[in-house]
């Protein structure tokens, strides 16, 4: 049965850029769910998951060398939307306490070290125009929640309504960067072309676009100077018809007021800013994943060594889908594809074997002709999140995944057995080659499967809804691309999800 819309829904639609059968869609997800996905097992260094000697680590790094300055365009893609009251959450709940002292582990710790943030000066300084004293004669007298005040809400620095990538990360002799400047500087390091030309794109919220504008315009000289580059720098807002309708218990839209409720779809949404973009190779990254300098030629060492590696992949699925299309193969030369196939790519067919000569040039073209990722695998240390995993396609075929827990069916006990015995974590450390062999872009919406995303329970004024998510940027989103997976070093992977984690060495300069 489908839903019954007003006159004034259906201008909001318009507005949002959806049509109705879109929305009609969504709202049968709600009722039906997503299917789980057939996992046949979790991916390891024995299968599935590339390990590198440094030799031939090397070799890559300069394959990469070599690609970066030979005129080809390199993108760093950065998703930075979404405000950091979650890193916060720990202090907000404080300030909601009664008790006026910290009372926990992560309170206590969050003041035992105030000086150690490279925010401090910041909120001293705020802490005496706003307070009429200082951090530290604050909270000598008791008055934690003055300083948290002024840290936290609008009235002062507003770092709970900020986003990460404009809050004040690191602190060094001279100056203390934010994670947007720490991304420009890794940028420098391996992403710089043969003209000296840096160029990255960030994904912003738009009510704080500006401020990130701002924030570039401010430090974008002197890091160029520095770094002897030239940085060309832009940004992109999640797209209004990303967004989902909410529905309530009954599957019914959810109404706030008389007016339906989108909401974000989520990173999913952002494979359409990814497919704005116009270049050979895309590097990924979140904003809050950034070191110090004196971190920084490791991680660009393992940057550089999974770029590389993309490379040459590519290159030789290049050769292959020209050597196909020139019509001009053996038998042996065939074979050799379908064995790179299953071999290097991951990509399993039990029915090639039945495949005639001529099926199986359109199988191997199919299968080669598409979007391909190199994402940097670390060993599990029981982060929340994604891992890889060999899947099911729709097609019948066998590839590499990145899975997440709600993708997987775990009230089966052997599938539960395979998620819990992952050996690795997704650490969101993607480089994505997205042209084809003739040089012309995918499109990248064809290649996600619709069939992957998340339903989650929500509230809105103490009313319960439940929203939709779209496949995952680098879930069901790249679920149709050639994917492989190489192992990285847990040092490269450093988020800051709780401000405490800014005190990890890490994250001190």
């Amino acid at each position: 049965m489908h839903q019954t819309f007003t006159k004034k829904d259906i201008e909001k639609l318009n507005i949002q850029g959806l049509d109705i059968i879109e929305v009609q869609k969504q709202i049968d997800r709600f009722k039906t769910g997503f299917p789980f996905l057939e996992i046949i097992n979790y991916a390891t260094n024995d299968k599935g998951i590339t390990v590198l000697s440094p030799e031939e680590a090397d070799i890559y790094i300069n394959i990469w060398d070599g690609y970066s300055r030979s005129g080809h365009s390199v993108v760093k893609f950065v998703p930075a939307s979404g405000a950091a009251s979650r890193m916060f959450k720990d202090l907000f709940e404080f300030l909601q306490r009664k008790s006026e002292s910290p009372d926990n582990d992560s309170i206590s710790i969050f003041f035992d070290n105030i000086r150690a943030f490279a925010f401090f000066d910041d909120l001293n300084s705020a802490c005496v125009s706003k307070k009429g004293e200082d951090v530290e004669s604050l909270i000598l007298h008791g008055r934690y929640k003055d300083v948290l005040e002024v840290l936290l809400l609008k009235n002062g620095l507003n770092y709970g309504g900020l986003p990460k990538g404009l809050l004040k990360f690191h602190a060094y002799e001279n100056c203390n960067r934010t994670p947007v400047e720490e991304h420009l500087v890794e940028g420098a390091l391996y992403a710089k072309s043969n003209d000296g030309g840096v160029t990255l794109h960030f994904t912003v919220s738009p009510e704080h676009r500006q401020l990130f504008k701002e924030l570039i315009s401010t430090v974008s000289d002197s890091y160029e100077r520095a770094f002897g580059v030239k940085f060309d720098i832009s940004f992109s807002e999640q797209k209004k018809k990303t967004d989902t309708i909410a529905v309530d218990d009954n599957n019914e839209p959810f109404r706030d007021g008389e007016d339906l409720l989108f909401r974000p779809g989520g990173h999913g949404a952002l494979i359409e800013n990814l497919n704005d973009l116009s270049a050979d190779i895309i590097f990924i990254k979140n904003i809050d994943n950034v070191v110090p300098d004196k971190f920084k030629d490791e991680e660009a060492y393992y940057k550089k060594m999974l770029a590389g590696y993309l490379v040459d992949v590519q290159s030789r699925i290049f050769g292959y889908l020209k050597l196909i299309n020139s019509g001009v193969y053996s038998r042996e030369e065939l074979l050799e594809i379908l064995y790179f196939l299953q071999d290097k790519l991951n990509v399993k067919n039990p029915d090639t074997k039945y495949l005639e000569d001529a099926e199986l040039v359109l199988y191997l073209q199919k299968k080669l002709n598409r979007p391909i990722r190199v994402c940097g695998m670390v060993k599990n240390v029981g982060e929340a999140g994604g891992g890889p995993f060999f899947a099911v396609n729709e097609d019948g075929t066998v590839s590499l995944q990145i899975l997440e827990s709600s993708q997987i069916d775990l009230d089966d006990p052997r599938k539960k057995d395979l998620f819990v015995k992952g050996t690795h974590f997704n650490p969101v450390d993607v480089v994505c080659g997205v042209k084809d062999f003739n040089g012309e872009k995918f499109d990248l919406i064809t290649f996600i499967d619709e069939n992957t995303g998340f339903i989650s329970k929500k509230t809105k004024e103490g009313r319960a809804l439940k929203a939709l998510e779209l496949p995952g940027l680098w879930n069901g989103a790249m679920s149709d691309w050639n994917t492989v997976f190489v192992e990285v070093p847990l040092s490269t992977f450093n988020p800051v999800k709780s401000v405490n984690d800014l005190l990890r060495k890490e994250h001190r300069s």
